[in-house]
């Protein structure tokens, strides 16, 4: 990757209504569009996991499930049906992440973290998100270290947060991005 391949922006967002939210952009270096593709992938696999650090965290898909769940039986990836519109998955190598995003970069999905997931089953939350797809963070996220929406396609990631900020978003990306070639910055 070029040393300035990518322009990852982090910004706070106000949701209203005390909803916390960062915003992560990723761009083409030196262009608005977004950045998509196989080595925008490859950023966000390193991006997610350098986000949570220590804490454990899953993915929650909640559209073309049959897909999804075909190709983690395909690759031995567990996976555990939450709900009639809900599979989740625990977080994977950096390896497996990076194929499965490949594979499902135009799919919107959720992520979670914290560390008192463990295995316990978040059974409230899993029914809201079968129910009423990702909109179901908004009453959850306060639980959590984070929610995030995945919407790979136009290149961003959304946080819900009340323990990050995007300082701390951006102290835990810069570090594990800019070898990538990815300026990771916070505008002024």
């Amino acid at each position: 990757m070029d040393s300035a391949a990518f322009h990852l922006i982090i910004e706070p967002l106000d949701l209203g209504l005390g909803v916390r939210a960062i915003s992560l952009d990723l761009k083409e270096a030196g262009s608005a569009d977004p950045a998509i593709g196989g080595l925008a992938s490859a950023v966000w696999a390193v991006a997610m996991p350098a986000l949570a650090a220590e804490t454990v965290w899953l993915l929650d898909f909640i559209g073309h499930l049959d897909r999804v769940r075909e190709y983690c039986e395909e690759h031995a990836i567990g996976w555990r049906a939450a709900g009639k519109r809900c599979t989740v998955l625990p977080a994977l190598p950096a390896e497996e992440l990076l194929k499965l995003l490949m594979r499902f970069e135009a799919e919107r999905f959720g992520i979670r973290a914290e560390a008192s997931l463990g295995e316990a089953v978040d059974t409230a939350l899993e029914h809201e998100l079968s129910s009423h797809g990702l909109d179901a963070y908004q009453n959850a996220f306060a639980n959590y270290l984070f929610c995030g929406i995945c919407d790979f396609e136009n290149g961003s990631l959304t946080l819900l947060s009340d323990k990050m900020s995007s300082s701390e978003a951006l102290r835990r990306l810069r570090p594990a991005l800019t070898p990538l070639g990815v300026r990771v910055e916070r505008p002024d």
